[in-house]
């Protein structure tokens, strides 16, 4: 047996079943928001390890100046 969603909006803990359509649809709109904000910082945590690897990489390739 699943268990029903419940929402929490200002400290208050609501089930699903219990909101109206428009709620429901806004809670739609947030799970969908959240998302799509998860899979944006798993592909920025990509970018910047690329970034700094090819960051490192340059650094061995360009001559090294003497201070």
């Amino acid at each position: 047996m699943e268990e029903e969603v419940e929402v929490t909006v200002d400290g208050h803990t609501y089930k699903l079943s219990e909101l109206n359509n428009e709620a429901r649809e806004q809670v739609t709109s947030l799970q969908y928001v959240d998302a799509q904000i998860g899979d944006l910082k798993a592909k920025l945590a990509v970018f910047q390890t690329a970034r700094n690897a090819y960051e490192k990489a340059l650094q061995q390739l360009v001559p090294r100046k003497l201070q």
